[in-house]
């Protein structure tokens, strides 16, 4: 008699990321940074945050995770910090009550391409395994990152604003966030928000490709 064991799968997207200059600051941010990362689930299977200052989360939908990360660094500029945050993905082979327990080639990708950003002096990448794919998708993160890295509070709390409610008007967004129309369109030009949605539009398109190979 034979047995045959099935071992399923899943594909997955992980970030893995830290607090830039966390130790020159207070540690207020810890709590932000709780509140921002359990919007994706619960802790500690789907987020961790350890060794003080990094943090780890989840995202089961792969196409979601560049505008989560986005997500997350706008809520820290909010808060006047940043994040170094690395996207791994692939399959999740071991899960694990802890994240920072659970492994595949998801977690490998997004810890060994993290431990590599402070030396590139890169605040955001991702790697898929797939070269063509990487390479064009981080030179288009790079160039983002030239005004992301640089979003005030205002850009970044448009950011937010518009982010988690994506059906909102300029109208709407502007009662949200206590300004009039002409205000929510100068903060959205000053956060170049409408290239990181088409960056955003276009990533989700490779990492469909990627994940349906």
């Amino acid at each position: 008699m034979f047995i045959i064991f099935y071992l399923y799968l899943i594909m997955t997207s992980v970030i893995t990321g830290d607090i830039i200059g966390s130790r020159q600051q207070s540690e207020h941010w810890v709590e932000g940074l709780k509140k921002i990362l359990a919007k994706f689930g619960a802790t500690p299977s789907q987020w961790e945050i350890y060794r003080g200052d990094e943090f780890q989360v989840e995202i089961r939908n792969p196409e979601d995770s560049f505008i989560t990360a986005v997500l997350i660094k706008a809520h820290l500029r909010t808060l006047k910090y940043d994040a170094r945050m690395s996207i791994g993905f692939g399959d999740k082979t071991h899960d694990a009550e802890k994240i920072s327990e659970s492994n595949g080639p998801a977690f490998i990708n997004s810890g060994e391409l993290f431990e590599t950003l402070k030396k590139q002096k890169v605040n955001l990448a991702l790697r898929t395994g797939d070269s063509a794919i990487d390479e064009k998708m981080n030179l288009m993160i790079r160039l983002a990152l030239t005004f992301m890295d640089n979003w005030l509070v205002q850009a970044a709390e448009f950011a937010v604003a518009a982010i988690e409610n994506p059906s909102l008007s300029q109208e709407e967004l502007g009662q949200k966030l206590g300004i009039n129309q002409a205000a929510v369109s100068r903060r959205q030009k000053r956060a170049h928000f409408e290239l990181v949605m088409d960056l955003d539009s276009y990533f989700r398109k490779q990492i469909k490709q990627y994940t349906t190979k």
